[in-house]
């Protein structure tokens, strides 16, 4: 004799299968995340080449070997800006910090 199966032993199962499926899913996509994220760390935005770890005033910047960028990481700017005197230099990384446009100077 074949019992058939009845139906809350479907739907059970049915259950069980579609919260596996779903289990699996999140973990596919976690871990297609981390290695897109993998892919990019330490890359040049502009150009793609891996990048490097330079020093300068004392802070850890990173840049391009091939496009020679430099790139700050959150809070270097404003460490940066801490370390440079309030010429020049200092001047204009503070007008780009704040978002204002520089002043051409007046031989220009």
């Amino acid at each position: 004799m074949s019992e058939k199966p009845s139906r809350n032993e479907e739907e059970y199962f049915a259950r069980q299968d579609a919260e596996r499926l779903q289990k699996l899913r999140e973990t596919a996509d976690k871990e297609r995340i981390a290695a897109e994220r993998k892919s990019h760390y330490m890359k040049c935005p502009k150009c793609g080449a891996d990048l490097t770890h330079e020093e300068r005033h004392g802070i850890e910047i990173d840049r391009c070997p091939e496009c020679q960028g430099m790139w700050f990481d959150h809070g270097e700017t404003e460490q940066m800006l801490a370390s440079q005197d309030a010429g020049g230099v200092g001047k204009i990384f503070q007008s780009i910090f704040r978002g204002v446009k520089a002043k051409p100077a007046d031989n220009e």
